[in-house]
């Protein structure tokens, strides 16, 4: 069985998916800065599923980590046959207001970390003539986010890079595929401040362990884009047909917190 390598495993979506491909007996390779909790979950699953796992520790807001992940997995003389890019954040606010480091570690870990590791994943999966890339994107990525700014434009070049990506592994043997979930009840929620969101107060949100299981799937039946829940489904082929400039509107009220905007107002 292949090994899978998903990026952000310490929480969220990124425990979930080795879960799953664990159950499977897929070996791991995990990877995201809390090493503790990587250990953990390795243990784990190593014990429970009968699997061989590593752990890489590592930060994907460094520019030189995507490098450092590849050499260690390749010192350890691993094989990825599949590469779930889940790591990423967000943050909540205007973004006039919010700390640039922060916005700019959104690019690093969201775009920058996820193309370096296709790059250096993928030329192999080429040659071998087997292999997935699933990308977690995110319903955000299909229209622009007030309030979440930075955030939603780097789902948005999720998505697309990963369409293109998907266009040019035809007939190779390799897919990509991008999971676009809506609000889902994980740690990045409460990180970036969205869980007291509109968006999150409006609707029940989506199970981690669904959502992880419907991207799965997808992956493995070489889908390039997957939706999650109908109400998603039907929001994102709405931006197809209202005016961009409702859809901003739209967006905005749901990014908002409520008592933030009380507060201004009084």
């Amino acid at each position: 069985m292949g090994t899978a390598l998903i990026t952000g495993a310490s929480a969220g979506l990124g425990v979930e998916y080795a879960k799953l491909f664990a159950a499977d007996k897929h070996d791991l390779v995990l990877v995201a800065r809390r090493r503790d909790r990587l250990d953990q979950l390795a243990a784990e699953l190593a014990k429970t599923h009968g699997i061989k796992t590593l752990v890489v520790a590592a930060d994907l807001n460094d520019p030189a980590a995507p490098q450092a992940v590849f050499d260690e997995v390749t010192k350890a003389g691993v094989e990825v046959e599949f590469l779930v890019n889940n790591a990423g954040f967000g943050t909540t606010g205007a973004f006039a207001g919010l700390e640039l480091a922060k916005e700019v570690g959104q690019i690093n870990v969201n775009c920058t970390a996820l193309v370096a590791l296709t790059r250096l994943f993928l030329p192999a999966m080429v040659k071998r003539g087997r292999g997935r890339v699933l990308n977690i994107g995110s319903t955000a990525g299909f229209q622009a986010g007030p309030y979440m700014a930075t955030y939603y434009a780097t789902k948005a070049f999720v998505v697309s890079f990963t369409e293109a990506l998907a266009y040019e592994l035809k007939g190779t043997g390799v897919t990509a595929t991008v999971s676009c979930p809506g609000a889902t009840a994980t740690e990045f929620s409460t990180v970036s401040g969205n869980d007291k969101s509109r968006l999150f107060t409006m609707q029940k949100p989506m199970g981690a362990p669904e959502v992880a299981r419907q991207g799965y799937v997808a992956m493995h039946g070489g889908a390039v884009i997957s939706v999650h829940g109908l109400m998603n489904k039907l929001g994102v082929w709405s931006t197809k047909l209202t005016p961009r400039a409702i859809l901003r509107a739209v967006a905005a009220t749901v990014n908002s917190d409520p008592n933030a905007s009380k507060q201004l107002k009084g």
